[in-house]
């Protein structure tokens, strides 16, 4: 699928791996996280290796809207209450700290990059707004309510956070991945202690970091109940206005806006990847009552793993999995933890302390309400007797008539009407010609 990134920014191509070969690190996934943790690696004199399936920023990276920020949502009032100021103050630093990274490398990157503010509106819980606020002067951090934010819509107010950013992702992420050693068309096959096969290659590395959006091993960490994933959508309109920042809703199901050079992206139609939702026609009947001269340059969906408490997970794999490592859940903010995720693995391989790992750590407590919600949406796929099924993991397949694809409702795989693999966790096409 076709997106703004890609029709502006083609990216380099690599060759296939063939034949055996040795690294201090592996790094599997070639999406910006993979490619900013082998950046960091290999700048601290790692041997690093990367291994894509198919070509570099093809999935989720190339779906993004690209918002650098750290206001992820009304978050950090849900943040002290769940886990206190200190741990709170953890996530905003983090994302702080990666904000910063990124406005210091995009100074000799043409990509783009504009500062912005950031704002989450309410159109109906000004309530909400005022608590979000208050968490974040506890925390330290500038932000103010503002009354009525400049979109055709009836908010009763708006969260800003100053001095955020925006930037088209693939011209940042080909100068991430220049001087790396990377192999595209190489999917893993086979993981096993220090080693992993491709098709045509044999890959020993003392660690390996599982950089797949929806990590690939199942047998460690219960990633597939940890994590769902959600489908968003968008819209690339011309003869649209600057709203001259980045909007989201509070609401789950609400709409998300930033300009991208002389078009408006606008975000929306949201829901759990084999669900019904709004999609493209909800975005669709927006754009065309409210900005009724506007024109649709171009559209693309994409998806987002979702965790049990809205904090990704970054660290050791599982307990026990000595020199295995990964970074997920992002939960729709992909660039700031990207960048935060290469700062915690790439201390976590050196043997160096990092004062965010513990906050991140996919070891921590899974009893939270999702995950009850995650275990009877499973169990209700694997019991529901059609065809066909998922490779991953033998969910139910749902058929998503929007978009022509096979959807897996317990864990976001997708295909093609003809089984062809879209998008991970599985790691390969449907075995039968599936029938709608």
């Amino acid at each position: 699928m076709e997106t703004l990134w890609t029709k502006q920014s083609p990216m380099p191509r690599f060759p296939r791996l063939r034949g055996e070969v040795r690294a201090d690190v592996l790094v599997i996934g070639g999406g910006l996280t993979g490619l900013l943790c082998a950046r960091e690696l290999a700048q601290a004199g790692a041997q690093v290796l990367l291994v894509e399936a198919d070509h570099i920023c093809g999935g989720t990276t190339k779906g993004t809207t690209a918002k650098i920020t750290s206001q992820h949502g009304l978050l950090y009032h849900k943040l002290i209450r769940r886990f206190g100021t200190e741990k709170a103050g953890l996530y905003l630093a983090a994302n702080q700290a990666a904000l910063e990274k990124y406005r210091t490398l995009c100074r000799d990157i043409d990509c783009g990059f504009q500062e912005k503010d950031a704002y989450v509106y309410s159109l109906d819980n000004r309530k909400k707004l005022e608590q979000e606020v208050s968490a974040l002067e506890s925390l330290g951090f500038p932000a103010e309510l503002t009354e009525r934010p400049p979109l055709p819509l009836s908010a009763v107010g708006a969260v800003r956070f100053p001095n955020q950013a925006q930037f088209n992702p693939l011209p940042f992420a080909a100068a991430m991945a220049k001087d790396l050693r990377i192999y595209e068309h190489s999917p893993v096959l086979e993981l096993g202690p220090h080693t992993a096969r491709t098709a045509e290659g044999m890959i020993r590395a003392e660690n390996i970091i599982i950089a797949t959006h929806f990590p690939i091993l199942n047998k460690h960490g219960a990633y597939f109940l940890k994590m769902y994933q959600r489908r968003s959508y968008v819209l690339a309109l011309e003869n649209a206005p600057d709203v001259d920042g980045m909007y989201l809703d509070e609401a789950e199901d609400g709409l998300s806006f930033r300009n991208a050079q002389n078009l408006l992206l606008l975000g929306g139609g949201g829901h759990r990847t084999g669900r019904r939702g709004g999609g493209w026609a909800a975005l669709e009947d927006f754009a065309k009552r409210s900005y009724p001269q506007a024109k649709i340059l171009c559209r693309w969906a994409a998806q987002d793993c979702m965790t049990l408490d809205q904090i990704p997970y970054i660290g050791p794999y599982a307990k026990g999995t000595e020199g295995l490592y990964t970074a997920t859940g992002f939960n729709k903010w992909g660039m700031t933890s990207a960048m935060a995720a290469a700062g915690i693995l790439a201390d976590a391989v050196l043997g160096r302390e990092n004062p965010y790992a513990a906050l991140f750590s996919p070891s921590r407590s899974m009893l939270r309400p999702q995950l009850a919600a995650n275990t009877a949406e499973a169990t209700l796929s694997l019991l529901k007797p059609t065809a066909p099924r998922c490779p991953h993991m033998g969910c139910a397949l749902t058929w998503n008539r929007r978009e022509h694809s096979w959807d897996c409702p317990c864990h976001g795989s997708w295909f093609t009407e003809t089984g062809a693999l879209l998008e991970g966790p599985a790691t390969g096409d449907l075995r039968h010609p599936p029938e709608k």
